[in-house]
């Protein structure tokens, strides 16, 4: 018995080890990506929209389904620090920019329950879906070679990665990125309107 706790104390450390390093690189590089090449972006943009997922009520939910809105995948989970502190900005962002055609999207790579539990209690107000491990294979593909959380893939009105950012989003930051894609739909409709 005394092993087995031994072990399990053991594992826990190097849990809390892992999770500590993936967060601190993730600070470190502040969201520094290597650049995706234009076929890594469109396979990686085909992957990702091409993912089926269970929301937070078990109901499996395709990611193309928001195809020609832009979105905002938000890969996370409840035990990392930053990925929790960024919540509320993308809460705020989905309030504000839902109307011209935003939509948030956040992947949590965690447990079904503890995903549910932690939604709710933040009041999310965007699709959450819950991943496995196996939904690492994903961020791979979406870019992120670090293999560290949070991790954001932003994708244009046509499905195209528009951007990617490793480590905590604030506001201003998806401002950035998110209103010149937002504005380019926006005069791309009112071009055809006027044609």
């Amino acid at each position: 018995m005394a092993k087995l706790k031994q072990l399990l104390i053991y594992l826990a450390l190097a849990a809390f080890a892992i999770t500590t390093g993936f967060m601190l690189r993730s600070q470190l590089m502040g969201g520094l990506q290597p650049a995706l090449s234009s076929e890594e972006s469109q396979q990686g943009a085909q992957t990702l929209l091409a993912a089926s997922l269970p929301d937070i009520q078990g109901e499996n939910q395709l990611v193309s389904q928001w195809l020609g809105k832009v979105i905002v995948v938000n890969f996370w989970a409840t035990w990392c620090t930053p990925c929790r502190e960024e919540i509320p900005e993308f809460i705020e962002a989905q309030k504000k920019y839902r109307d011209q055609g935003l939509v948030i999207v956040g992947i949590a790579i965690d447990q079904a329950d503890k995903v549910k539990m932690f939604s709710e209690e933040f009041g999310i107000n965007y699709p959450v879906l819950v991943g496995s491990m196996s939904t690492w294979s994903l961020l791979e593909a979406a870019g992120n070679r670090q293999s560290a959380l949070p991790y954001t893939v932003v994708i244009d009105r046509s499905g195209k990665i528009a951007d990617t950012y490793l480590g905590r989003v604030n506001m201003k930051k998806m401002e950035s990125i998110v209103l010149p894609l937002l504005k380019e739909q926006a005069q791309a409709g009112q071009a055809k309107q006027a044609g």
